[in-house]
């Protein structure tokens, strides 16, 4: 990073927060109405002398960028340059399994590594999530059980962060800014308490914040809670990428353009037949390629 060019750690529309080369954090207003930037991405800066503060004059390009639809039906970016998402799930609320998977199918057509953190297990695992633990690891992933109230259950979740830009991610109420405390040492994220009335997360993160980690070599951003989650939208072909035990069947389908549903000779209903793809995953697909067919006119769902 030169001394012209800073990352943006918080961003509220037109206002961001961006982290210099002397490693503090200053105020800053992006300049000119077109232009867009997002947490984690990198900057070119600029002195606003009007107002003798930093003004943000451009966005450099992005290695990686993390989206998903928003309320028009849209694309929308959530962060730039990350590297890693660690979805997060939990008993207390209960997490819903779909949209985990839909961060995960978000994670790998972004091209962005993606594992999965059980929170609150001090609170106690139920069967059901233990059994979501057994299915995540079929697929391929690396789940962590984790507490943030007892570090040494995080030792092997914080050496995955080593090296790496992860983002928390997950339901609200799952634990992301408590998390993200204990693993920074500090109390850096407002905490509430789990609404008693509704048994619902309430909100505390407004905005994804960035946070170094200095002695993981890596960054920690922590994403506001969600309600559900859509990865952009992406042509009918595209969405079984998403699914990375589906790699394992690749070209075995009978039809080149086969899309898993309901065609003669699928390898992948037979994966799910014979139980070496999990059926409810199966249905998450299913519900994903549907959701996408509302998204995109016609001619580019083909």
């Amino acid at each position: 990073m030169n001394p012209n060019t800073a990352r943006v750690v918080e961003c509220y529309g037109r206002r961001v927060v961006l982290a210099l080369t002397d490693g503090k954090r200053y105020p800053a207003e992006v300049f000119g109405k077109r232009l867009r930037v997002v947490c984690g991405d990198e900057v070119e800066i600029d002195i606003d002398q009007a107002n003798s503060g930093l003004q943000v004059i451009r966005a450099l390009p992005r290695n990686t960028h993390f989206t998903r639809t928003n309320a028009q039906g849209q694309p929308e970016i959530l962060a730039a340059n990350i590297t890693q998402l660690v979805v997060l799930m939990s008993d207390h609320p209960p997490s819903d399994p779909f949209i985990v998977d839909r961060y995960l199918a978000g994670a790998e057509l972004g091209g962005i590594k993606a594992l999965i953190a059980i929170t609150k297990r001090d609170l106690g695992n139920s069967p059901e999530i233990l059994e979501h633990m057994k299915k995540y690891k079929q697929a391929g992933y690396n789940i962590f059980n984790v507490s943030a109230h007892d570090p040494t259950t995080l030792e092997p979740l914080t050496q995955a962060l080593e090296n790496e830009v992860s983002m928390l991610v997950g339901e609200s109420g799952v634990g992301k800014s408590t998390l993200t405390n204990t693993i920074l040492g500090i109390h850096v994220q407002r905490i509430r308490e789990i609404s008693s009335a509704t048994g619902e997360g309430r909100h505390t993160t407004v905005s994804s914040i960035l946070f170094d980690l200095p002695h993981l070599n890596g960054s920690l951003i922590d994403s506001p809670g969600v309600r559900d989650y859509a990865p952009a939208p992406v042509n009918d072909l595209q969405i079984a990428f998403g699914w990375r035990e589906f790699a394992r069947y690749s070209g075995q389908c009978k039809f080149n353009n086969c899309l898993h549903l309901r065609e003669p000779g699928c390898a992948i209903l037979a994966a799910v037949t014979s139980g070496q793809i999990d059926q409810r995953r199966h249905e998450s697909y299913r519900r994903l390629v549907n959701l996408m067919r509302q998204l995109l006119p016609s001619y580019e769902r083909h």
